[in-house]
């Protein structure tokens, strides 16, 4: 069984439910505010190690409460190598305003992330072996990123790279990528090309061996080097707070690669824990648990074994 290695951001999230988002110049008032650790690193980390793989993090936070509290959230979590890196900056946070039909808009501060070395990342993924899935999202720099994925498909790892948030140009990084994910939008940010399936052929034209578009509940599409285009449809749910959900996505799929299973088990898995997650409010606390995700990885076992029908919740 080989492992996740997780470099990415952790952070604080501050939720607001929102009726709309404000108008330029508005001011507007939100409802039910929450304080919870968060990053798309530091999810991703959380739910992969709740499958019972091994998780190694790596993450930058300051030299304050904050860093202090993330710190702790993360100490009960089993994961089996953790870093956090204090740099000379105030812990990463984001802000996250949830819309009435669960849909959410995030703005993040990064300077931690972006404060994670070259050098940081290359000693990082200097650890990773063949079997082992590396994990990366948008949040360091590109420089950073590039060395860490660099590095760890030199040593025949399995890359992950999930892009968000965008504030560098993606392009040159994709050859780097055994596995890229992305939703709709950013897709189209990256690539040009509003329908997925034109999307996801692009970032595979440009160097992603896979690429993994989500499509909310229109479930998600993956393409292929060789063109292969497969749709999987999403589990049905009345979905309350959708943020969180990618991150639920990669965790798991980042997992059950690593554990040895295919790629259609993983996403089928993980399509099903990121629904659990849309279910409830908030990113981190709506993350699946350890015995939620075992439920569902016996499911998905018995689904295949031709016991159960793979279409059951």
């Amino acid at each position: 069984m080989g492992r996740v290695l997780v470099l990415g951001n952790a952070g604080v999230d501050l939720t607001l439910q929102m009726p709309r988002l404000p108008e330029k110049g508005e001011t507007l008032l939100g409802d039910d505010a929450g304080s919870a650790p968060g990053g798309k690193g530091l999810n991703q980390a959380v739910t992969a190690a709740r499958t019972g793989v091994q998780v190694i993090f790596h993450a930058a936070v300051g030299h304050d409460a904050q860093g202090v509290q993330i710190a702790a959230a993360l100490a009960s979590e089993g994961i089996s190598e953790l870093e956090l890196h204090r740099v000379p900056y105030s812990s990463d946070f984001s802000l996250l305003m949830v819309l009435p039909d669960g849909e959410n808009s995030i703005v993040s501060a990064g300077s931690c992330a972006a404060a994670l070395t070259v050098e940081m990342a290359e000693s990082f993924a200097a650890n990773t072996n063949a079997g082992d899935v590396v994990v990366l999202q948008g949040n360091l720099t590109q420089a950073s990123t590039r060395a860490a994925l660099g590095t760890a498909t030199a040593r025949g790892a399995t890359t992950l790279f999930n892009p968000a948030p965008l504030w560098w140009e993606v392009r040159p990084i994709l050859p780097l990528c055994d596995i890229v994910v992305t939703n709709r939008g950013e897709a189209r940010e990256i690539t040009g090309f509003s329908d997925p399936t034109d999307a996801a052929a692009a970032l595979c034209q440009l160097g992603a061996s896979v690429a993994i578009i989500t499509l909310g509940a229109g479930g998600c599409l993956t393409f292929d080097r060789e063109g292969t285009i497969r749709h999987y449809p999403a589990v049905r749910i009345g979905a309350i707070d959708t943020t969180g959900c990618g991150d639920t996505f990669c965790g798991v799929v980042a997992a059950e690669l690593a554990m040895g299973l295919g790629q259609e088990t993983a996403i089928n898995l993980a399509q099903s824990a990121a629904a659990l997650t849309a279910q409830r409010r908030g990113a981190f606390t709506a993350l699946p648990s350890r015995d939620e995700l075992a439920t569902l990885t016996a499911r998905i076992e018995l689904a295949r074994s031709g016991d159960g029908a793979a279409g059951e919740d």
